[in-house]
């Protein structure tokens, strides 16, 4: 009985096995993916004007506040404590307007965040659903991406991207 039992549990380890791995698995590396994509440099390229936009606007309350201390310094012989306390007072207002700015643009859920995920939105979407497609088409159990951080994947055959199929899927030609 201690034989029959060895070789039942051998079967079906065997025949176990035999499923996992007629499982197909691929990679994409969708960084790759989002460059080769011309409507990602649109967005690239909106985001950039956008965030010059911000930027300067923050280097002009920080160049106001470094002009108003410079005065302050300036004047201070000419000051009494408590005009000077006054005057002090209102460049730290000035420096906490600054930095609730700098907070609400580029905070973690700042404005530019929030506007970098309204233009990739519909992108990634649409990257999504081609993956799909390439997940289905090829009979994939699964698929990584290769550009996820930190990624379990150590190792990829080249034989297993299917980056090129997803570019395929979006109309996206090797010249972009």
């Amino acid at each position: 009985m201690d034989k029959s039992l060895k070789i039942v549990l051998l079967l079906l380890l065997v025949l176990g096995s035999n499923t996992v791995f007629a499982q197909k698995l691929g990679y994409i590396d969708s960084e790759y993916i989002l460059n080769k994509h011309p409507d990602y440099k649109v967005i690239q390229q909106e985001l950039s004007k956008v965030s010059a936009e911000w930027k300067k606007e923050a280097q002009t309350l920080d160049q106001e506040i470094k002009e108003l201390y410079s005065q302050l310094k300036a004047e201070e012989v000419l000051l009494t404590e408590e005009m000077y306390q006054k005057k002090l007072a209102e460049i730290k207002i000035k420096e906490k307007t600054a930095q609730e700015f700098n907070s609400r643009v580029f905070g973690i859920e700042g404005l530019y965040y929030q506007k970098q995920a309204e233009l990739l939105q519909p992108l990634q979407s649409k990257i999504y659903d081609a993956i799909e497609r390439v997940t289905r088409r090829n009979n994939l159990a699964m698929l990584f991406d290769k550009a996820a951080g930190p990624s379990a994947i150590i190792w990829t055959d080249p034989r297993h991207d299917y980056s090129e199929f997803v570019l395929e899927e979006l109309g996206i030609e090797e010249n972009n």
